[in-house]
């Protein structure tokens, strides 16, 4: 069976368990290696794992089935769909594990890294750095090797001498930097917007000049309240859609 580490969840108590629950899982599993066995632990295995109840962790088994990455057999057991589509719609409900799930199960390449002064639009967010380091990646579904996403971060100097290199080959930026860095990240604060495809773009995407795509900007926080992170991604429109949830309670 497959083994899950500790995920560092740290369960908020304004946001449904079995949500953080599902969207932890999700990362493990989209982030798996590709020999990992495809069955599951029992309900009950899990359940003790994320310390949560298993009627919240069958609720959590639910979703992944809703969105096609498992399927639930009778005595025999839960398993990963090895087929199971990477650009799944993402729902954010407001956790930082949901940002970690949104980018797992990718391949990524660097494509680009050095220090440059911030672009005069994200200037704001770092006023006391005349530099910055910037990343840039192309993201890609690991099954077809389809493109899937252009990400351009630029993280403060400081924050951006720990990151190694090979770090960002196998992770999304938010798990570096709070996994690998140490980032206590306080908040993230997304912005989504629909954009045409510009002729870099649309090279990297593979996707006809002036497609439309989804223009990702996600600001990052430590808990002195500067700005660490400031990503900015372009995903295929034909491959990725947008929930946001909002708790009335």
């Amino acid at each position: 069976m497959t083994t899950f580490a500790p995920d560092s969840l740290a369960l908020n108590r304004k946001l449904p368990l079995w949500y953080q629950v599902s969207q932890s899982l999700r990362a493990s599993i989209l982030g798996r290696s590709p020999e990992a066995p495809l069955r599951l632990p029992t309900e009950e295995t899990l359940a003790t794992h994320y310390g949560v109840s298993v009627l919240t962790m069958r609720q959590a088994l639910k979703e992944l089935e809703t969105e096609g990455l498992i399927s639930r057999h009778r005595r025999r057991g839960t398993f990963i769909e090895p087929d199971a589509r990477r650009g799944a719609p993402v729902r954010l409900l407001g956790s930082v594990d949901a940002i970690v799930a949104q980018q797992s199960g990718m391949s990524s390449v660097l494509l680009a890294h050095g220090s440059c002064a911030p672009p005069a639009e994200l200037a704001e967010y770092f006023p006391d750095c005349p530099e910055v380091a910037c990343f840039r990646r192309l993201r890609s579904d690991e099954k077809t090797g389809e493109p899937t996403n252009h990400a351009c971060n630029y993280v403060r100097s400081d924050v951006a001498a720990r990151i190694d290199l090979a770090d960002l080959a196998r992770w999304p930026m938010t798990k570096v930097l709070r996994d690998a860095v140490g980032v206590r990240i306080s908040r993230i604060t997304d912005t989504v917007e629909a954009r045409l495809a510009d002729p870099e773009t649309a090279r990297l995407l593979q996707v006809p000049l002036v497609s439309p795509i989804l223009h990702h900007t996600g600001i990052t926080y430590d808990e002195e309240g500067r700005v660490v992170d400031v990503a900015r991604i372009h995903y295929r429109g034909d491959r990725f859609s947008f929930t946001v949830t909002l708790d009335a309670h």
